[in-house]
């Protein structure tokens, strides 16, 4: 089906998983998808900083409704750590607000610092974040001066594994920041910084770590590097972040901004996991004859399934996707209906 005013391919119900790249927000990106799919109905199911690469989930049309729904739990991450300096934002777009050498640093150390940060743990959000104080993002309050100091909250880590362990040297052009006393205590006298008096660069030592990831939604992958450093006594930030999976949606299923964009330029429709694809891979799948496809169709209740707790997806005979219900009191009532 095309659009009657400019015969492009109809927007399509589904999901849409993007590679998304880095410097765009997640608004910048579900903007541009609107555009693209040629309608306004086009949300995003959890958010991506802007620094950060990889999955980023929308809905487009009917899928719009499954968005809200959808049990994102479990994320795999790809991150580059950086064990030396830390930042006002615990990533690579903040200032640096104290540096430390960390060239001393051997791996079992390093290994050992990961530990308590796996598993359950309280986490305190990084303060430039997007939770909101009194109906205020934390980080519009960081911004205009305000000190933030967030509730620790439980999240878990289920791997944080370490690929690679590099010694290296960074620019550090703001002196003031140097105070190997200001972060944790790992750090002593014997780390002091050779300062070269005839230049405005120090070159710092510092320590870069490749990992991964697995985390409960909800985990803030720069807080944890935030945390290492301090661990460590050196600080840490985040200088590079990849998401590679969302739920069981991966960057095996996505595309980038530009080739959703060939797609429209070449008047082809656009790359999409159908309503039924997108369900069956995120709910326990309930499959149900004719009479109840009818009943469902038109909000009534089904005999229950006995398949748990939470949102079940319903196929007709035909394979159609046709809702999502919930059980209770042995009964599947119906919480969206996509028929």
């Amino acid at each position: 089906m095309k659009h009657a005013d400019t015969g492009r391919p109809a927007a399509p119900d589904g999901l849409v998983v993007v590679d998304k790249p880095a410097g765009w927000t997640s608004h910048d990106v579900v903007g541009r998808m609107r555009r693209l799919a040629g309608t306004r109905r086009v949300g995003h199911a959890g958010t991506l900083d802007p620094m950060a690469t990889g999955v980023l989930v929308l809905g487009v049309e009917k899928a719009t409704r499954l968005l809200g729904h959808l049990a994102l739990s479990r994320k795999v991450y790809e991150a580059t750590i950086r064990l030396g300096q830390a930042t006002v934002t615990d990533d690579a777009e903040g200032e640096v607000t104290a540096a430390v050498p960390a060239g001393h640093l051997d791996d079992a150390t390093i290994l050992a610092a990961i530990g308590p940060l796996t598993g359950e743990i309280m986490q305190v959000p990084s303060s430039v974040s997007a939770i909101k104080i009194n109906g205020v993002r934390s980080y519009a309050r960081v911004r205009s001066g305000d000190e933030v100091k967030l509730a620790a909250r439980p999240v878990t880590v289920y791997r944080f594994d370490v690929h690679e362990i590099r010694h290296d040297k960074a620019e550090l052009r703001d002196r003031s920041v140097i105070d190997p006393g200001v972060i944790g205590s790992g750090a002593t006298d014997s780390d002091a910084i050779d300062l070269d008096v005839a230049s405005d660069v120090t070159d710092l030592e510092v320590t870069d770590l490749e990992v991964t990831m697995e985390c409960s939604s909800g985990t803030y992958i720069r807080a944890l590097a935030r945390d290492l450093g301090a661990a460590l006594g050196v600080g840490g930030h985040l200088t590079a972040l990849r998401r590679t999976s969302v739920g069981p949606y991966s960057l095996t299923q996505a595309h980038t901004l530009d080739q959703f964009a060939h797609c429209v330029e070449r008047g082809e429709p656009l790359p999409v996991l159908s309503l039924a694809v997108a369900a069956a891979a995120a709910f326990p799948r309930y499959d149900v004859g004719d009479e109840q496809a009818k009943s469902i169709a038109h909000g009534g209740f089904l005999p229950s399934p006995g398949l748990g707790e939470g949102p079940i997806a319903v196929f007709g005979p035909d394979g159609a996707f046709l809702a999502l219900v919930e059980e209770r009191g042995g009964r599947a009532k119906p919480i969206a209906v996509f028929v």
